[in-house]
């Protein structure tokens, strides 16, 4: 386990006076002779505030952010990150759920592994969330399966919904996280540097003491933290753009179809004339927008797209055309038949052109499971 490294233990805090003392009393024990500082932020009402204070001058270890008018799990984190000073951080509930005995793995995992950001899962074999009643249960896996459909990071990890976590500090350097409502580490996934992630399963446990400060109102800033996320990467938003692009494709193949056909062209050379005009558009506006954020940048480059651009598309255009004449010959209508060939060229054109003809260097992040021995 990290002993020459400082720890700072983040512990966002709205009312729970009665959970604290046995929070720093079982962090105590479980960190032993790991240097480590808790830094509370607290938005108390209750006297918790207080409370800390007094653990605080009995333990110089302890560090109190004490907020008026100032509400949010995930601000109070990001504010306790600002003022923390361990080179790794760690994210703990006050309320007990996330047991603080598993600190030592989390620290253990991003030793081991070389990790730059630690997470405990519920969700693997040998974590579970038993401390949940089924409907937030519910609410949990909506939840994260919606964030894992929509930000292409939340599904590095298993439960990206996680509020048990830790980091290096490099994670987070030069970022600026601008989280909504109580979910912080999908702001980290999001916009955080970092190459290689780690999981390592845990119970999370009834709660102590305390009720649940979960509202519809965060629910609602949760839906908000993903609509805010969404552009933040650029491969979130990337089918959306390729899908705008395919569209304004269609209206240039369909009219300069229609158009060649009503001149007195056959059906046949007016589809492939079209597919061409349709293709050179398609690829102009995916360079200049879909991929955008690896636009070419000099004519060499971007002849040479082209032409990778010509023989992905090309099979695509294949299996269109094909369609086209086939349906077209049995009796479709030949701008219907033309519009099913489209839909089936789709998914091979996006997976090719992303993989292939905009090929990034970008390293891919590494995901592994680390069970404690």
């Amino acid at each position: 386990m990290m002993d020459s490294v400082l720890l700072s233990v983040i512990i966002p805090t709205y009312n729970e006076r009665e959970a604290v003392p046995a929070l720093v009393e079982r962090v105590r024990r479980a960190l032993g002779t790991v240097p480590y500082e808790l830094v509370f932020v607290d938005d108390s009402t209750d006297g918790t505030d207080a409370l800390i204070a007094a653990l605080a001058r009995e333990d110089p270890r302890i560090r109190l952010l004490h907020r008026t008018g100032q509400r949010g799990l995930a601000a109070a984190v990001v504010e306790g990150i600002g003022a923390a000073r361990g080179e790794v951080l760690c994210v703990l509930d006050a309320d007990l759920q996330h047991p603080p005995e598993r600190i030592p793995d989390l620290l253990d995992a991003m030793e081991q592994t070389g990790a730059d950001l630690v997470v405990g899962s519920r969700y693997l074999p040998g974590g579970s969330y038993q401390g949940l009643d089924w409907f937030r249960r519910l609410m949990s896996r909506v939840a994260t399966r919606l964030a894992q459909l929509l930000l292409r990071r939340a599904r590095v990890v298993s439960d990206p919904m996680s509020g048990f976590f830790a980091f290096r500090r490099s994670v987070v350097e030069g970022v600026e996280l601008r989280p909504v409502g109580y979910k912080i580490l999908l702001e980290l996934l999001v916009r955080g540097h970092f190459h290689k992630v780690a999981e390592v399963p845990y119970v999370f446990e009834a709660r102590a003491a305390g009720r649940s400060k979960l509202t519809l109102r965060q629910n609602l800033e949760y839906l908000r933290h993903l609509l805010r996320l969404l552009p933040a990467n650029p491969e979130d938003l990337r089918f959306v753009r390729f899908g705008l692009v395919g569209s304004s494709g269609i209206a240039v193949n369909t009219a300069a179809l229609w158009g060649l056909v009503r001149l007195g062209m056959h059906y046949r050379p007016a589809g492939a004339l079209a597919i061409a005009a349709a293709v050179t558009w398609n690829f102009l506006c995916n360079d200049a927008f879909t991929w955008r954020d690896r636009r070419s940048q000099n004519r060499r480059t971007k002849l040479r797209r082209y032409l990778r651009y010509w023989a992905v598309t090309g099979v695509g255009s294949a299996l269109q055309y094909s369609l086209y004449l086939v349906l077209t010959a049995a009796g479709l209508p030949y701008l219907l038949s033309n519009l099913l060939g489209i839909v089936v060229a789709v998914g091979w054109n996006y997976r090719m052109h992303g993989s292939w003809t905009w090929k990034t260097t970008e390293a891919t992040i590494t995901r592994v499971v680390y069970r404690a021995t």
